[in-house]
Order: structure tokens, then C-alpha cells, then sequence
């Protein structure tokens, strides 16, 4: 059975599989009168939405289970949980906070899941990322050589992201204040994939040449204590114009939203020409149906 916790749970031919049945029209229905359950500890508007729609769209029918509906190791264990929808569903998404709930859940599903969102990774983004990327620069082949740069928070969403893009043969560059860079266990798991990486705390030095420049919130969800420290140690770290101009001259501008308006990134980047943003945001759905339709394929 396969599962996709993490961009590195594929090899790079495998990746290059999920992109090109995400390109394609859609067509097959491998979900053809079966169910796909949609478990949310945390609420999103976007991974909601892109992923009810990939469910549709293969033929299936999506059920979102809201977290009061369920109480995960509350109410009832992870693996309780799991073994009954997998009574019901060919397919299990799981938006999570600890990423050990996906693990558990894998060792007693009979099922594919795929991973909406933990602590650890967010792969369906980082998919949606390289997409964004390839139809931005001629296809998946055409990011092999060049240069990613992520300013911000070393999280979950950088770390999907570099092992995405670096898979694709991209270099990656992570600015991030001291004490927010990848832990050095992650950035082991990013370059044993392969990847050429390049952590600093210098953002305007990691913008200089780059092909994409992106950047998340410098505080998430569950981090909300955390936010009037993380203003003050992510101050230098905002995308503006001036860093963007840095930037190579077809260099695009990506996040992965929600964006929080003059923090990470000023309106003027937010809203510019060199903006991916909502093409990104579209991706997800594109990028999940290729997910699940691969998972489909090699359950």
C-alpha cells in the first residue's frame, strides 16, 4: 500500500507521474462511485476546496469530517478512527498537527492517505508549488538548473517544497532569522534526497539570481502565543520590492497563502506582475487530483 506523508515518500520519477496526470484533462475516474474521506484537525479554506474538488473530478464522492465530529485520541484513538473509515472509503486525507497521528494512521489503514497538512510536511502544496513552477518556465524538465529561493519560517511548507523542487533539479536557498532555519535533521532529509541546498540568515544574498522567490506566514496556526516574538525576529524578512528586484528579470513570486498583508510580503509583491499566487492557489486542486490519482493506481 502507498501512502504520501512527504514529497520524499516518491522517487523523482514518480513525482514527474503525480505533475503530468495533474496536467492532463481530466478524464479518468478511478474514484467512480466510491468515497474519499477528508479528516481536518485544522481548518482550510484552500486544501477544502482543491481537495473536494480532485475527489469530484475522479469520480468520487468527498466527505469532509470536521474535528469535533470525530475528536482524534479524544473521542476516539487515530486507529480507531482510521480502521472505521476505512469501513466506508477508498481513500483517507488527514490534516493533522502531529504528524506521529499520520503514522499511526498509516499502520492500521487499509487504505491509501494521504498527508492534507502536519508539522513535519505539506506535500500537496509543495506538488502544486512545482506545477505552478512548470508552467511558468515550459514543464517539469525546464526546472532542472534553476534557482529556488524560500525566505521565512524553515517549517513544514519549506521543507515539502525543497524536496518538490530540488527532486526537479532546482537549487534551493532558505533565508531565515536565527533560531527559524531547517533543524539540521531536516535539511539532511532535504540533500539526502538529492537536492542542492543553501540555508542563510541573508535574505537579499538568497534573492540575488533567483527564479522564484517565496515566502509563508512567519506565524501559523497553533503559534499564535508566538506572534509578537516572531514580528520582531522575522522584521528584516519581509518580500518587498526592492528584495524581488534582486530577483533574475523573469522571476515570479509565489505563497502559499493565507498571506498576512505587510508582514512576509508587501501588497505591491502580493499584487504585482511578477505574482503566481492565485495560479498557485489553482494548482492545489490540479496538484491533489494527480496525487490521488497515482495513489489510486499503486494502492
Amino acid at each position: 500500500m502507498r501512502h504520501l506523508l512527504e514529497i520524499d515518500d516518491l522517487t523523482p520519477t514518480e513525482l514527474r507521474e503525480i505533475l503530468s496526470l495533474g496536467l492532463e484533462p481530466i478524464g479518468a475516474r478511478p474514484l467512480e462511485g466510491q468515497g474519499a474521506a477528508l479528516l481536518f484537525e485544522k481548518p482550510s479554506a484552500r486544501t477544502r476546496n482543491s481537495m473536494e474538488l480532485a475527489v469530484v473530478q475522479l469520480g468520487g464522492h468527498p466527505l469532509t469530517i470536521r474535528p469535533d465530529e470525530v475528536g482524534l485520541d479524544t473521542r476516539e484513538t487515530v486507529e480507531d478512527v482510521v480502521r472505521t473509515l476505512c469501513c466506508y472509503h477508498s481513500i483517507i486525507g488527514a490534516r493533522v498537527f502531529e504528524h506521529s497521528k499520520l503514522e499511526r494512521a498509516v499502520a492500521v489503514s487499509s487504505v491509501p492517505i494521504v498527508n492534507m497538512l502536519s508539522d513535519q510536511g505539506h506535500p500537496l502544496q509543495g506538488l502544486a508549488d512545482v506545477l505552478t513552477l512548470a508552467d511558468e518556465f515550459g514543464g517539469p524538465d525546464a526546472l532542472d538548473g534553476r534557482v529556488l529561493t524560500y525566505v521565512g519560517d524553515g517549517n513544514n511548507v519549506a521543507r515539502s517544497l525543497a524536496l518538490a523542487a530540488g527532486m526537479l533539479g532546482m537549487e534551493i536557498r532558505i533565508a531565515s532569522p536565527a533560531g527559524y532555519a531547517l533543524t539540521d535533521a531536516d535539511a539532511a532529509k532535504v540533500r539526502a534526497a538529492g537536492v542542492t541546498l543553501h540555508c542563510s540568515d541573508d535574505p537579499a544574498a538568497a534573492c540575488r539570481g533567483a527564479d522564484a522567490v517565496y515566502t509563508d506566514v512567519w506565524t501559523s496556526m497553533g503559534q499564535e502565543a508566538e506572534s509578537a516574538q516572531r514580528l520582531r525576529d522575522f522584521a528584516d524578512f519581509t518580500v518587498t520590492d526592492e528584495l524581488m528586484a534582486l530577483a533574475s528579470e523573469d522571476a515570479v513570486f509565489l505563497h502559499c497563502l493565507p498571506a498576512h498583508r505587510g508582514e512576509e510580503v508587501t501588497d505591491s509583491v502580493l499584487e504585482g506582475p511578477r505574482s503566481r499566487v492565485w495560479p498557485q492557489a489553482e494548482n492545489r486542486m490540479h496538484a491533489a487530483r494527480g496525487a490521488l490519482h497515482w495513489l489510486l493506481e499503486h494502492r
